[in-house]
């Protein structure tokens, strides 16, 4: 945890630009649809667990955020979001305070992903929903990541990604219902990535996957 931690503070503007590049902007774009088409539902307060800089908070109306990065944190801050310095492992809120909780591609980089989803079912309200965005595995954009981790990229170098299953059954096991599925980013990966629609399903190849689950 420590080496991703450094990682991240050192490479915060970096990390944080690069949604402003042109590959970047495109790939953001489609996350946020992705995302946008589960949360429909939920009510308000809501908590994303690995916030970052804010990016994915201040598109979705997210309310509070938590993170290790300090330097992330600030930014995040100036974004307006609500923050505090903290692990997904160890929430540092009560039970059943927010109406949803968002992991948006960052399980990989947390140190126990199960716990982190009992957290997360911890602080939803009865009712909630978690919505678990990933870059799966099992695709042409996993193996890109993969590729960047075995050259020892500053900061996925220290990701661990993980198949569409491998989540399911993590968010099954906190005995949560999963309800429904949104899947895009279909096409190989390239420097200018064009804009897909979003399949409301799981696409066993694309190279980002959604999954929504409500705590009973």
């Amino acid at each position: 945890m420590r080496d991703v931690v450094k990682a991240f503070d050192q490479y915060a503007e970096d990390y944080d630009r690069w949604f402003d590049s042109e590959e970047g902007s495109a790939l953001f774009g489609m996350e946020i649809a992705l995302v946008r088409t589960l949360m429909k539902d939920l009510e308000h307060p809501f908590l994303e667990i690995g916030v970052g800089s804010g990016r994915f908070a201040k598109e979705l109306g997210i309310d509070f955020g938590i993170d290790f990065s300090s330097r992330l944190l600030e930014i995040a801050k100036s974004r307006g979001i609500k923050v505090k310095m903290a692990r997904g492992e160890k929430l540092p809120f009560t039970d059943e305070s927010f109406g949803g909780v968002f992991i948006l591609f960052t399980l990989c980089f947390v140190d126990n992903p199960e716990m982190v989803i009992s957290e997360s079912k911890r602080v939803l309200k009865k009712g909630g929903g978690l919505v678990v965005g990933i870059i799966n595995r099992k695709s042409l954009w996993g193996e890109l990541y993969i590729k960047k981790k075995e050259e020892g990229h500053p900061i996925y170098r220290h990701a661990r990604l993980y198949s569409i299953d491998e989540v399911i059954k993590m968010v099954e096991k906190e005995d949560m219902e999963i309800e429904r599925y949104s899947s895009t980013l279909c096409q190989p990966p390239s420097e200018n990535p064009y804009k897909e629609p979003v399949h409301h399903q799981i696409i066993e190849g694309a190279g980002f996957v959604c999954i929504f689950a409500k705590k009973p």
